[in-house]
């Protein structure tokens, strides 16, 4: 008797019996070769490790640069792409993004290039007492450079955005406010806008010196003291700017302040609470809303960007 001449219900049971028998046999031919079957519930490495020489540092730091499926599509080989760079936290690495968020599906849902690069708690400071932590001029100057010349993107400040959370979170708005030129959207989650609050903390005295003696310089590198940079700026930094916080995170207060004082000098900003804390989950779930705040910045932007030339104008 063949399948087809049985009754529909029994046909349906062997069949399930039939591809229950073969999901045994690859996962007993998977152990056998020495390979777990939980391997097959691995999500696949995301991206391109790289490694960039920094002339600054006089080393080479390592990166991961995701770019969208539709980057390898061969009809859409003229096409360009915004970038966001998106920052770890302390005791991060250039992976952390990666093993949480699921940046391939970002970046071809959005047609964006991701780049994570590696910060090494360094704060993304220029460090005047460690010439190997300049990471200011890495990520604003020769990370920035060599993804421009090395991938298919808009080479100017009006398609390039930069986020991060915590440490990464300072490092986002730090490095865009002082460097307006060059990023023209940024955004942050749970970071720390006043590094002077926490002067034993999270090794910013390794890069900046210990407070007591270098008062001046750690209140000049506190982003809750670069306002003056957005309001006197003719390029306007501070049209795309995101600053996101859970109510129960340990930098809310610092957070709320910067608010307020970009409230006061009325300087155009989104500012989102939201139920949670410092940890992960947060981190992951407001990245959705992040990227969706670039792209509608990069969609805005195309009015300054020529497609054929890439040239801009100062809005």
């Amino acid at each position: 008797m063949t399948i087809t001449n049985l009754h529909p219900a029994t046909r349906r049971c062997l069949q399930l019996l039939a591809l229950f028998a073969l999901v045994l046999t690859t996962s007993a031919s998977a152990c056998a070769n020495g390979q777990s079957s939980d391997a097959y519930d691995e999500a696949p490495p995301q991206g391109d490790t790289i490694q960039i020489m920094s002339p600054s540092m006089n080393r080479s730091i390592t990166n991961l640069v995701i770019v969208p499926e539709q980057y390898f599509d061969p009809d859409l080989q003229d096409e360009q792409y915004p970038v966001i760079y998106l920052l770890h936290g302390y005791d991060g690495t250039y992976d952390s993004w990666a093993e949480e968020a699921d940046l391939d599906d970002l970046a071809s849902e959005y047609g964006v290039i991701i780049v994570c690069p590696d910060g090494q708690d360094s704060w993304y400071f220029d460090s005047p007492i460690d010439p190997a932590m300049q990471f200011e001029t890495y990520v604003s100057s020769e990370l920035v450079n060599y993804i421009d010349n090395h991938y298919r993107t808009f080479d100017n400040r009006y398609m390039r955005a930069i986020c991060g959370l915590s440490m990464g979170g300072h490092g986002a708005l730090f490095l865009a406010w002082r460097h307006p030129d060059v990023f023209w959207s940024c955004s942050s989650m749970s970071g720390n806008m006043d590094i002077t609050e926490f002067p034993d903390k999270w090794k910013i005295k390794d890069r900046l010196g210990p407070y007591t003696d270098n008062k001046q310089r750690w209140h000049d590198l506190a982003v809750c003291n670069l306002i003056d940079l957005l309001t006197n700026s003719t390029l306007k930094p501070e049209l795309n700017i995101l600053i996101d916080d859970g109510v129960d995170d340990i930098f809310i207060n610092n957070n709320n302040s910067l608010h307020a004082a970009l409230l006061q000098r009325k300087i155009a900003h989104d500012y989102v609470l939201r139920p949670g804390r410092h940890t992960w989950t947060y981190w992951v779930n407001a990245l959705d809303y992040h990227v969706l705040f670039f792209s509608k910045a990069f969609e805005r932007a195309s009015q300054y960007v020529n497609p054929d030339t890439t040239a801009t104008a100062n809005p």
